[in-house]
């Protein structure tokens, strides 16, 4: 039990894909201030989960509800970074261009005030010196951290992190910690891994999800939910 405004809450949520069961009767309260890690084997059912909580697919049943509600002009904002890509090296957008389209759907108009968020945004990415370059010239670690950017770039509410360690090499591993804690003060993150590691340590939930078993863990108590392979 918490105190605290709940943001997105899925009710009775069950997923099936054709013959196959993947979740089954999930209950689960995302409140503000939560720092969630999802956890588990690939295939295990955790990307289901995830998409269904980004509204990318409907559940088979059940219902999942966003606070205050998407119609509103206060609606949920949720930044994500997805596990892979989706961007065409091949097209001609630069860094900066792809740091600004994390502002599109705010109130941000003012030339001025979108420049300094995009140089204040790459300057928090280490990507300062490439504003200019065609995402066709980077690295995968350089467009993962221009990716991380565009999801941040807007202060969302909630922030949706997939495998955020992938192609990123140990030195921004650092700083893609130090950014999640500053972050976690006044953002709530749901931060996807197939493994525990330092930055899934710094959730205060955590829900596992294995082939056939799913927990949800928050404040000592556990809570069973029946999962099928994914």
């Amino acid at each position: 039990m918490t105190d605290t405004p709940t943001l997105i809450r899925l009710s009775n949520v069950a997923m099936a894909y054709d013959d196959r069961q993947i979740l089954t009767d999930v209950n689960l309260d995302i409140n503000q201030g939560d720092f969630i890690a999802i956890t588990g084997p690939n295939g295990g059912g955790k990307t289901t989960l995830l998409r269904i909580i980004l509204r990318l697919l409907r559940p088979t049943s059940g219902t999942v509800s966003y606070f205050p509600e998407p119609d509103s002009s206060t609606s949920l904002r949720i930044g994500y970074l997805p596990q892979k890509n989706m961007i065409d090296s091949r097209f001609p957008v630069t860094v900066g261009e792809v740091l600004s389209m994390g502002l599109m759907g705010t109130d941000i108009t003012d030339p001025d005030r979108k420049r300094r968020l995009i140089l204040q945004t790459a300057e928090a990415v280490g990507m300062e010196s490439r504003l200019d370059s065609s995402i066709g010239q980077l690295s995968g670690g350089q467009l993962q951290r221009t990716l991380l950017g565009r999801a941040i770039i807007a202060s969302p509410r909630v922030l949706v992190l997939d495998e955020p360690l992938s192609y990123v090499d140990k030195p921004f591993e650092s700083r893609i910690y130090d950014i999640m804690q500053q972050l976690s003060a006044t953002t709530t993150i749901i931060l996807v891994s197939h493994e525990i590691s330092r930055i899934a340590s710094m959730a205060n939930r955590h829900i596992i999800v294995n082939r056939r078993l799913h927990f949800c863990h928050s404040a000592n108590h556990f809570v069973h939910y029946d999962c099928c392979d994914e």
